[in-house]
């Protein structure tokens, strides 16, 4: 299968500059950037795809199998970064996709110029025996799951505004309501497990390009505890905490969370 039909790949801006790939989170698509977009096409090469079950990603393409875990989605992207050819590449990845650029970092390391994690969370469950706080109980876990098997579209609308946050701006919150809502269903149930189930602390020591935390100011889903674990466990990397507020800073505040991208980018080619 053709990799940029998949992926339903993009690519757009300065033509020779250097590149960077911008990668979505769970029950979103490539649109979550288009604030952002414009800010670095000025200098950069800028990459855009849609993971497989999402956006106008080939939906044909995704099996369980492959997609029950995050090395599914890592192998897609070093195929997304070999189809275009490109050279090393600043990963930028959203949320759960901050993990897949960790992994697919790990395993080839001469693909990436550097790492933007934008709100990333390596686990989202506390584990109370080694102090590590993620922000969420098993328990509270396991009841988002059940929630959302029971009732996807009813869990949408309650979980999107909480997780973009910024409740004074409640079209942000429909925006993402409405993303969440547009994913099958049965693809969302299979991801969500990936997302909150997941745990790649172990994985962080062994990033050996560039990396640059990015987190917010205050964010529901990935609290500032989770940015400074991920910053001590990524040997050189750096931390950047934004103004913005919410997980979604590419939406709520898209010229601070271009800049610090852009600034990054420019020093790790």
């Amino acid at each position: 299968m053709d990799v940029r039909s998949r992926n339903h790949v993009a690519v757009t801006g300065r033509a020779g500059g250097p590149v960077v790939v911008l990668a979505h989170g769970f029950g979103c698509d490539q649109n979550m950037w288009r604030l952002v977009v414009p800010i670095l096409e000025r200098d950069f090469t800028v990459v855009l795809f849609d993971h497989v079950g999402a956006g106008h990603s080939q939906l044909s393409a995704w099996s369980r199998e492959r997609y029950s875990s995050l090395d599914g989605y890592v192998g897609d992207v070093l195929e997304v970064c070999r189809e275009l050819g490109l050279g090393p590449v600043t990963f930028v990845g959203h949320s759960v996709s901050a993990m897949m650029g960790v992994l697919a970092a790990v395993r080839e390391p001469e693909a990436f110029a550097g790492l933007v994690l934008l709100a990333p969370s390596p686990c989202f469950i506390d584990d109370p025996a080694t102090g590590y706080r993620g922000g969420f109980s098993a328990e509270d876990i396991e009841e988002l799951l059940e929630s959302l098997d029971a009732n996807y579209l009813g869990w949408s609308g309650a979980m999107a505004p909480v997780i973009m946050g910024n409740p004074e701006r409640p079209q942000l919150g429909e925006e993402l309501t409405n993303s969440f809502c547009r994913t099958d269903p049965e693809i969302a149930r299979v991801f969500a497990r990936v997302t909150f189930l997941s745990d790649n602390r172990a994985d962080l020591a062994g990033v050996r390009v560039p990396t640059l935390v990015v987190q917010c100011s205050h964010d529901a889903i990935a609290p500032p505890e989770v940015g400074a674990f991920v910053h001590a466990q990524i040997p050189d990397s750096r931390l950047v905490t934004l103004t913005a507020t919410g997980h979604c800073p590419q939406l709520a505040a898209p010229e601070e969370t271009a800049a610090a991208i852009a600034a990054f980018a420019d020093t790790a080619r």
